[in-house]
């Protein structure tokens, strides 16, 4: 995917921009009439102009975004997976594997609830 091209080419570690990329391609992949989009430095989907999820990346784990609400609703199937979450994004150790069954619950969840959202983010 062109968009995240220079995102993933200024990912230093290459461990990091293989599995991030994953991730990417198979959000893609598996949603592709989301759009992918960098914005606030980071990539993210969107579907009808409204925010579904995004990715970060620090030294210990890809983020996850799936907004507030998205956090709140799956905060047991995050920890169940093994991951700790904020208010605000779940962590993915760079060492666990990637629960794809509760990346595609979360932006299932976001696809549902923000179907009518006419604003970038809930309100």
């Amino acid at each position: 995917m062109e968009v995240f091209a220079e995102y993933l080419s200024s990912i230093d570690d290459p461990q990091q921009r293989v599995r991030t990329e994953e991730v990417l391609m198979w959000v893609k992949k598996k949603y592709p009439n989301l759009i992918p989009k960098i914005a606030w430095n980071q990539p993210m989907f969107t579907d009808h102009g409204t925010f579904i999820i995004a990715f970060s990346i620090s030294k210990k784990h890809l983020a996850v975004s799936p907004e507030k609400e998205g956090i709140t609703h799956f905060s047991e199937d995050i920890v169940q997976a093994g991951y700790d979450h904020t208010k605000m994004l779940m962590r993915i150790p760079w060492d666990s594997p990637i629960d794809f069954s509760l990346l595609e619950k979360m932006i299932e969840f976001n696809l549902v609830e923000k179907a009518e959202c006419s604003t970038f983010w809930r309100k």
